[in-house]
């Protein structure tokens, strides 16, 4: 008889041993010989030498899939344990371009081709300036990329922020404390997260600043490491709030900053910095730039033609605006 412990690498425990351990039961069922204790990270096996070797064998696979699709459904978990190999099982999945699992199986993945241009540049940067109109998928690509990232623990902590801009209304005139004034900003961020992570598991997080979600204002005077760190609304930001941002970057961090430049709500006497950003800092090694358009829109039908409505509204602007300036001169 021998006996082994297995570490649980690069995932979460409760990922593998699934609720009230399910999957781990049924992982054991395979194997009635080896008696199985498991803690935390850590799975003790005692058994003869070949059962062992084939059961960490299947505690190999179990935790690649996991660490490439978040997840391993129990059907999944049933077919590898029948004996499909592992690449088959991923064929299976259906699910190579998928970013995240939510929920019941929800699978979040990147639509559109720039979308997945996205996901390319952020393997490649660790700085990543995402523009584009309404609809198209920013925030909640950034986010699944952030929360991939912290599910296998690429990072530690998952750090979003916006401008909290007032829309006619003073922070200090809204209701409640301070947590209940910046939340209407922040909506966005909590509703991609509801979608991508269990309620328990999100409540978890937030409670132990896993993650964490603040206004632009109070990134100032910190250093983020081991951070995955995205800027939403980035249009609303002012050029010393772009910079103030970007310097606070640890050595591992990575970043997505996420803007449209046609929805800029800032105060008339304050200017937008995040084309002037995006001007200076793209030709940088290690920071990348995606543009998104109207045909990444993936909200209703008609958000599509809604975009284009304003776009050629905009256009229009700007011709009168040159054809009234060539008759002045």
């Amino acid at each position: 008889m021998s006996e082994v412990t297995i570490h649980l690498n690069g995932i979460e425990p409760v990922d593998f041993y699934g609720i009230n351990n399910g999957k781990l039961k049924k992982l054991q069922k395979s194997f009635p010989r080896i008696k199985v204790v498991s803690r935390g990270d850590r799975i003790k096996l005692n058994g003869n030498e070949a059962d062992i070797a084939r059961f960490t064998k299947t505690v190999t696979q179990i935790q690649q899939f996991i660490q490439r699709y978040g997840e391993i459904t129990g059907d999944q978990l049933t077919d590898l344990l029948d004996g499909i190999d592992v690449e088959q099982l991923k064929g299976n999945n259906q699910s190579q371009d998928v970013l995240v699992f939510g929920p019941h199986g929800k699978l979040i993945r990147a639509k559109t081709a720039n979308q997945k241009r996205m996901v390319e540049l952020n393997e490649d940067n660790d700085v990543l300036f995402t523009v584009g109109p309404a609809g198209t998928g920013k925030t909640y690509t950034a986010v699944a990329l952030a929360v991939r990232a912290l599910k296998s623990k690429s990072v530690r902590k998952i750090v979003l922020t916006r401008p909290a801009v007032e829309a006619g209304e003073s922070l200090g005139y809204l209701p409640g404390d301070l947590k209940d004034k910046i939340d209407p900003y922040l909506r966005p961020l909590y509703d991609a997260l509801d979608d991508m992570i269990p309620i328990d598991k999100l409540n978890y997080y937030m409670t132990n600043r896993v993650i964490e979600i603040a206004p632009l204002a109070f990134m100032r005077g910190r250093t983020l490491d081991n951070s995955f760190i995205i800027l939403d609304e980035a249009q609303n930001a002012t050029g010393p709030q772009l910079k103030m941002f970007l310097t606070r970057l640890g050595p591992s961090a990575k970043c997505i900053i996420t803007g449209d430049l046609t929805q800029i709500d800032l105060p008339r006497h304050q200017r937008s910095g995040l084309a002037k950003a995006i001007g200076l800092l793209k030709n940088i090694k290690g920071i990348g730039v995606v543009q998104l358009n109207k045909g990444d829109v993936i909200r209703h039908r008609l958000v599509k033609h809604i975009v284009e409505a304003y776009e050629d509204d905009h256009e229009r602007q700007l011709q009168q605006e040159a054809e009234k300036q060539n008759k002045q001169t």
